[in-house]
């Protein structure tokens, strides 16, 4: 292909939490890199990920949703957002199908207005309503900015994703690509790792545990041969070993799930240890696919009062405090 025709830029996602930002980034670059769950506030770091095809490259900046913070956590997760608008050579912001526009859409309407890239509003959740109601919502928001474009799609089913893709292509400028073509994401492993250890925990333990749960990878190894056999579960530990680790590779990995308070690590930990059985048990399945090999997996549970306000561990479970604008 000419390399005149050749296109490659970067495009952030954003948008309230819960709107599908994770569900459909994964979707269009065919593999599971961000996490997703039904709490609001799932994504809390900038995860960049990559879809090359044969027009081109385009490096996604999934953020996380954009909400009114409430601790130095909050003012990361929100920073996190709103910088990469000054970053993005295109902007997807996913919103619901609705003809509702509330305060939190109203403030990220107002920073849109201060950018000049060109804005494609998303709406999805589409297989939700009638495909009739769709041009209404359309309508709606058309009226609030000048969008490039707006495309209503299925993150969940896919409906409509490739014709957003091409749309995309539209508004990149032409050049090189930024990453090798196998390349999916730059996310160092022990970070995708501790994050699907975090989905896993915040779908178990849905509402039994508020927000403030981290996980920390204290140790991650590979070896060629099979580790010894774990301990079982005892005081607030769980291993969780691979189908059959006597031959080939293993990985073997130690991770820590940080809660605020006492009582919450009883309940992570559940009544015999069989909660954090659990959620050892789900996320190793799922890091053994990504990894492609085995995985000795081993659970335990730290508590760190006030967490989610303490720049030093922010900084320790990889938000960068220095990342947090003082405005």
């Amino acid at each position: 292909m000419d390399n005149k025709e050749y296109k490659a830029g970067f495009v952030t996602l954003i948008g309230r939490p819960n709107v599908g930002k994770s569900t459909l980034m994964n979707h269009l670059i065919g593999q599971k890199i961000a996490i997703t769950s039904a709490k609001p506030q799932t994504t809390r770091n900038r995860i960049r990920t990559v879809l090359t095809t044969d027009k081109g490259q385009i490096v996604f900046l999934d953020t996380p949703g954009i909400h009114r913070a409430k601790n130095r956590l909050g003012d990361y997760m929100v920073n996190a957002a709103e910088h990469t608008l000054e970053e993005a050579d295109v902007i997807l912001w996913l919103v619901e199908p609705t003809n509702y526009i509330g305060a939190g859409e109203r403030h990220i309407i107002e920073e849109l207005k201060k950018v000049k890239t060109p804005i494609i509003l998303v709406i999805n959740k589409t297989d939700t309503v009638k495909k009739d109601a769709i041009l209404s919502f359309i309508d709606t928001y058309r009226r609030e900015l000048d969008f490039a474009e707006i495309v209503p799609v299925s993150a969940l089913k896919g409906d409509n994703t490739e014709e957003l893709v091409d749309c995309i292509f539209q508004y990149l400028p032409e050049g090189h690509a930024f990453f090798d073509e196998d390349t999916v994401t730059d996310q160092p492993m022990r970070q995708i790792v501790a994050e699907l250890i975090r989905e896993k925990a915040l779908r178990l333990l849905e509402e039994e545990v508020p927000h403030g749960v981290a996980v920390s990878i204290e140790s991650m190894k590979e070896s060629g041969r099979s580790a010894s056999k774990g301990r079982g579960t005892s005081h607030g530990r769980d291993s969780s070993h691979g189908r059959n680790t006597s031959h080939g590779r293993i990985c073997h990995i130690e991770a820590a799930i940080v809660c605020e308070r006492d009582s919450h690590k009883g309940i992570i930990i559940g009544k015999g240890g069989q909660m954090l059985k659990k959620i050892g048990t789900e996320a190793r399945k799922e890091i053994e696919e990504m990894l492609e090999m085995q995985v000795n997996l081993q659970l335990f549970v730290k508590v760190k009062k006030d967490w989610r306000d303490s720049d030093y561990l922010l900084k320790n479970f990889g938000y960068n405090p220095k990342d947090i604008s003082s405005t």
